[in-house]
């Protein structure tokens, strides 16, 4: 079997966006994070993605979010930046203005609140590649545009060279699982996974490397994982792929009586950070709330016993 090539692999964590209490780029901590996340032998770098609350962020915020990733990473590892937008015009408008900040790659979900066909999404990735000369990596999340890619539409553009990866954050695992089977006939193209707690299984059948959003809390424990996997030692996988999946209880503190799962999510893993000393607030993008100090302190006791504190 033809090995796999892509450019961009391995531990890939969609950085958060640390903010101050009054809802600034919190800078001083966004620059920490990306040191601590490098530090943990991430691969590459994914800003402006779900869980740096890219929905949330004006076009300043995100233009800050960049500069700081960017500078901070000063080469070191690839920076990917989310360009999403509505509309096919939006998004090249973003991708163009990210390229001029020196990003490394482009992530563009379908279009979405507009109802649009499967030809459509098939011209707006076309588009976007067209138009900024960077790689383009689709992002797979029905959940938030309402359209799953089907696997026929990522391999016509895979191997038509519009696309250079797929982040798959669908939740699908059969179509994740046929699509890796698809792709080794594509050895550069990069298949990433978006899901935390199976991550070894997902390697196993084929992923080139994950995008976890607990990766912000620990991207030691996801390189442990990754080199596990890279060895072939599927048991330590295994061993650091359980830990992680207990870890990923702390998105479960949050109160769901006023919590949506995006609020719970992004607050555990904020948090956490601030737990860990890493980023100094634990401030989320309105209409969202920050997780209380009751919630934190379940928090803090799920991050001792995962040996973090």
């Amino acid at each position: 079997m033809t090995s796999r090539t892509p450019g961009i692999h391995g531990v890939v964590p969609p950085v958060v966006t640390p903010l101050t209490p009054d809802g600034q780029v919190d800078t001083h901590s966004l620059e920490k994070l990306v040191a601590f996340l490098i530090d943990g032998g991430v691969n590459a770098l994914f800003a402006l993605g779900s869980s740096g609350e890219v929905a949330y962020l004006t076009d300043q915020q995100q233009a800050t979010v960049l500069d700081v990733i960017t500078g901070a990473a000063a080469g070191q590892v690839p920076v990917l930046a989310g360009v999403i937008e509505t509309t096919t015009n939006k998004v090249i408008e973003r991708a163009h203005a990210a390229a001029a900040q020196g990003v490394d790659a482009l992530v563009a979900t379908a279009p979405f609140y507009t109802r649009t066909h499967p030809t459509e999404i098939d011209r707006h990735f076309r588009l976007i590649a067209a138009a900024v000369d960077l790689p383009l990596f689709a992002y797979d999340i029905p959940v938030c545009v309402n359209n799953k890619l089907d696997r026929s539409l990522i391999m016509s553009l895979a191997r038509d060279g519009v696309l250079a990866g797929v982040k798959d954050s669908s939740g699908d695992d059969v179509s994740f699982r046929r699509l890796a089977i698809d792709l080794r006939e594509l050895p550069g193209f990069a298949l990433l996974t978006g899901h935390e707690v199976v991550v070894d299984a997902m390697l196993l059948g084929g992923a080139d490397g994950c995008v976890p959003g607990l990766g912000n809390v620990d991207p030691h424990g996801y390189r442990r994982l990754q080199d596990a996997a890279d060895r072939g030692d599927w048991a330590a996988a295994k061993a650091e792929q359980d830990r992680l999946a207990e870890l990923f209880d702390i998105v479960l503190a949050a109160d769901p009586a006023d919590s949506s799962g995006t609020a719970a999510g992004l607050g555990a893993f904020k948090t956490a950070l601030r737990a860990r000393g890493v980023i100094a607030h634990n401030t989320v993008s309105p209409p969202m709330r920050p997780l209380d100090e009751q919630e934190a302190k379940a928090i803090t006791g799920i991050l001792d016993r995962a040996g973090l504190m």
